[in-house]
């Protein structure tokens, strides 16, 4: 049997290059005809930093957000192999597959397999998997011809690349040589390609003596800035990110600021000033303007960079952001406000044309922060998520419940019915009253209240992270509605009645 070349290598490098050259040709075969046998490996490895990835209670559950692509089992000759850290309670497997319509519960699931590697460490599940000789076999065998076959993954990162050569299969997302232009400081600079606008401020930092300095210069451009966002590279879901108040440092000049550092305000529960600078000695970062505003919104395009280069806005969204300084994220409504959603889908489609020239693939989503002037909005761009995120499952499990299409003219998506879907998503429901509720429990609270999606109106509550509920008191919900005010109503509905239920047990 052949060695596997050296991670990093230019033998994996090669190797890596050669799959990649599949992905157009499957892609044309899979969307000319969806009854092509096809299998989908699924990774949702969280390869990201894991300090910064421990900040996020019950994080190795975010693996179940992928669970969502169980409803590709929609096309009768698809087949899945789905990994994880630790196993998937039958119940909750059951609780997707009986979300599909069209196709019998069992047949579905004899084109499923669930492979675990037992193991809920702290370590990414992608490096897991390359761990066990025998477990690769296993996904071999399991994945079958590889020239009908490709890897989805949560994140691309070296270990991604490694694990699809190993297996080899290509890697529908982006090549991990390109990760830094989704970094902090490599978006600003896609940002200036592109010439949208974004916040005052200055990229690739390293040391504190930068940060000083930078916000002594911002305050230097404007007198009158009052706050600043000092931001790491690679931090997750806004936790990477501190601000500092002018107002609390008399002088501005950088040694003045320099030694007022460590009263930065944290959006990471915990955090001290000294695990911040060496984490950011160690990942760099940015230092942001920050962007004031009446009224402010955090809206956000939802992009996709397809296996044959095209770009293209595939949603669009407001972010509901949370934490001290609003920078967390904590949920989201589809689609984007009407007075700004196409002025967002413009730029965002920018952004993934120059990243589709850099040679990017894959989904990834353009953040913005968006503040209302008597003469319309004007929109920051403040990040690119070069991966699956918060917005991206919410929207795809409309999209395979419904089988309906997001329509660029309008900036709606609409079912087959013609039917025009809205949506709120949340990753963040969540109680300490929650802990100890079972998969089982809930699902019999949703379908005794009327919250579970029902196929026949389009309308209702998919759960997601449903394996963080007992022990994190932790829950996703997507509610999809007719309307706003219905898909509003019915997350309010939601967090009343698991409220009620609780009670019930005091």
């Amino acid at each position: 049997m052949a060695l596997n070349p050296v991670p990093g290598s230019p033998q994996e490098l090669a190797a890596f290059t050669e799959l990649q050259k599949r992905l157009p040709n499957l892609f044309h075969r899979v969307t000319q005809d969806p009854r092509t046998p096809h299998t989908v490996l699924v990774v949702p490895s969280l390869s990201v930093d894991q300090e910064e990835l421990a900040k996020l209670s019950g994080s190795y559950h975010y693996e179940e957000r992928l669970l969502y692509m169980l409803m590709l089992l929609r096309k009768p000759r698809t087949r899945m192999v789905f990994c994880t850290s630790q196993p998937i309670d039958p119940v909750v497997t059951d609780y997707y597959l009986h979300l599909l319509s069209g196709i019998p519960h069992s047949h579905a699931r004899e084109r499923l397999v669930l492979l675990h590697t037992n193991d809920s460490s702290e370590v990414p599940l992608s490096q897991k998997i390359l761990e066990r000789p025998r477990l690769l076999r296993r996904i071999r065998q399991a994945v079958g011809n590889p020239d009908h076959a490709h890897m989805a993954c949560f994140i691309s990162s070296p270990l991604e690349r490694t694990l699809a050569v190993q297996i080899g299969l290509p890697l529908y997302a982006n090549d991990p040589a390109l990760s830094h232009l989704g970094t902090k400081s490599g978006c600003r600079e896609i940002f200036r390609r592109t010439g949208v606008l974004l916040p005052d401020g200055f990229e690739n930092l390293r040391e504190p003596r930068e940060i000083a300095e930078a916000l002594a210069e911002l305050k230097c451009r404007n007198p009158a800035l009052k706050k600043a966002v000092v931001k790491l590279n690679d931090g997750f879901s806004g936790e990477g990110n501190a601000i500092f108040d002018y107002e609390s440092t008399p002088e501005t000049t950088s040694s003045a600021i320099a030694a007022n550092l460590h009263r930065l305000r944290f959006e990471a529960d915990g955090l001290t000033w000294e695990e911040y600078s060496q984490k950011y000695r160690e990942m760099g970062g940015v230092v942001e303007a920050w962007i004031a505003g009446q009224d402010k919104h955090s809206p956000s395009a939802q992009c996709r960079v397809n296996a044959i280069r095209r770009a293209q806005v595939i949603s669009t969204h407001d972010q509901v952001l949370g934490g001290p300084g609003g920078q967390v994220f904590v949920g989201c409504s589809f689609p984007a406000e009407p007075s700004y959603r196409h002025e967002i889908q413009e730029a965002g489609l920018s952004v993934a044309r120059e990243l589709a020239r850099q040679g990017v693939i894959g989904r990834f989503s353009v953040d913005f922060v968006s503040i209302r002037h008597e003469d319309g909005w004007k929109h920051f761009a403040i990040e690119v998520n070069l991966r699956k995120g918060g917005t991206t499952h919410p929207f795809l499990t409309l999209k395979f419940l419904t089988d309906g299409s997001y329509d660029t003219e309008t900036g709606l998506f609409y079912s087959q019915t013609g039917t025009p879907k809205y949506y709120y998503a949340s990753d963040n429901l969540k109680s300490p009253r929650y802990r100890g509720l079972l998969p089982e429990d809930l699902i019999d609270i949703s379908v005794f209240h009327g919250l579970h999606f029902d196929s026949t109106t389009e309308r209702g509550v998919v759960f997601h992270l449903i394996g963080a509920l007992s022990q994190y008191g932790k829950l996703g919900v997507v509610c999809i509605g007719d309307n706003p005010r219905q898909a509003s109503f019915l997350y309010r509905k939601t967090t009343k009645v698991l409220e009620q239920e609780i009670s019930l047990d005091d």
